[in-house]
């Protein structure tokens, strides 16, 4: 019950706990949950999705086998009091983040520097939105920010109305907005020696001061390497994001990043899965040879009870991509194929993009939109009216 606090109704903005629609849960003893969830109302649209995010919790966790929801509807008293709940936690969020509610923010992290982290970001944030998604790319890698080079963006970041606006790429049919500390310094190798306070306002800044569009599908997080202040910081401002390890094959690399997924259910967020980078090289032959050892990827997510999204391949275009601005899933090769499928995955199965068009609030949106325009032609209707009893008199004081 503690882990769905960490599933949040996309329309009422609170977790399913707090809501009351969680009504409680009971596991057997061959690890089947059985968890009871009460929707506002039996066909909301949003229902497959609370599925897949309830589901997607509970698996996650060692010795789960299976979860088995059973569906209910609020009564009347307790709608009221989830509404009014929502609507309290939202007058005491202040100052919340702008991120907008239906964006899926996936954190992007590892348990030590020099796995690819970084590189895996970038590609599969260039990969969604050549699918024609928006995506936000937030560079929360203070100390050692390398996105805007990989992403071939650059300028100065500027306010309007108080916000910070992103720098922006079109990609496909889709849009990368990106924030970085490397769009704040001079030169792309001045060193920034700042401690935890700094460190965790600059994310804060990025999380609450940036005008992040409405229309933002996902938002990539490159996260520090580690499980420092940056990290848990994060956790408390974004507590329904989702994360995705980066691994090596090398035991001594996943080890270290189980502790990263450790430090993220800590905090109550759901490991979405394991990439594995570097995995092996492709000979001109086609011979497929292990650099750095095999398995690490495979042996992480057993471990953590995660997906193994995917493994990709040592590639001199991606090293040359990040270096001229222009990722290698953009391109053709072994290491796109992979990381194409790896962002194909995560949109249409993982971690799929909201949709609220069928939602209650926005059809009450709608609704207060056709309303208005009415009283407004009704109003162009007294207009005219008075319009034609002014010419009436007019010709009566002629008369």
């Amino acid at each position: 019950m503690e882990l769905m606090r960490g599933v949040v109704d996309p329309e009422l903005g609170s977790n399913l706990v707090e809501l009351g629609m969680a009504r409680g849960a009971q596991v057997s003893g061959d690890g089947e949950v059985r968890i009871e969830i009460a929707l506002t109302t039996s066909g909301c649209p949003l229902r497959a999705q609370i599925q897949r995010d309830v589901k997607a919790r509970l698996e996650s966790l060692p010795g789960v086998t299976k979860v088995r929801i059973v569906w209910a509807e609020l009564t009347a008293e307790e709608k009221t009091a989830a509404m009014a709940k929502a609507r309290f936690n939202v007058s005491q969020r202040a100052p919340d983040t702008a991120i907008p509610p239906t964006t899926k923010v996936l954190m992007v992290a590892s348990g030590k520097g020099g796995v690819g982290k970084s590189t895996v970001t970038t590609n599969l944030a260039a990969a969604l939105a050549e699918e024609g998604f928006k995506v936000g790319v937030m560079d929360a890698d203070i100390w050692g920010y390398s996105v805007p080079r990989m992403l071939g963006v650059d300028g100065d970041l500027r306010s309007l109305e108080g916000k910070i606006v992103p720098i922006s790429r079109t990609v496909g049919e889709g849009r990368l907005d990106v924030v970085s500390m490397g769009f704040l310094v001079d030169r792309e190798d001045s060193a920034l020696m700042w401690r935890g306070l700094m460190l965790n306002r600059a994310v804060q800044h990025f999380c609450e001061d940036v005008r992040w569009n409405d229309d933002l599908d996902y938002l990539l997080i490159d996260m520090p390497p580690g499980t420092g202040d940056v990290q848990m910081g994060l956790a408390k401002m974004l507590p329904r994001a989702e994360m995705i390890i980066v691994t090596t094959p090398t035991v001594a690399a996943q080890k270290v990043a189980a502790r990263v997924a450790d430090m993220g259910r800590k905090n109550y967020l759901r490991v979405v899965g394991v990439v594995e980078n570097m995995s092996y090289l492709v000979t001109p032959d086609g011979e497929h040879q292990a650099v750095f050892g095999a398995g690490g990827g495979e042996a992480l997510a057993s471990e953590i009870g995660a997906p193994l999204l995917g493994c990709i391949p040592l590639d001199p275009a991606v090293a040359e991509g990040s270096d001229l601005g222009e990722p290698a899933v953009l391109g053709s090769g072994v290491a796109a194929k992979e990381l194409k499928s790896v962002a194909l995955a995560l949109s249409e199965e993982h971690v799929p993009p909201v949709e609220m068009a069928g939602c209650s609030a926005r059809m009450l949106d709608a609704a207060v939109a056709a309303l208005d325009a009415l009283d407004a032609l009704d109003a162009l209707d007294a207009l005219d009216a008075l319009d034609t009893e002014d010419d009436e008199d007019n010709e009566d004081d002629e008369a």
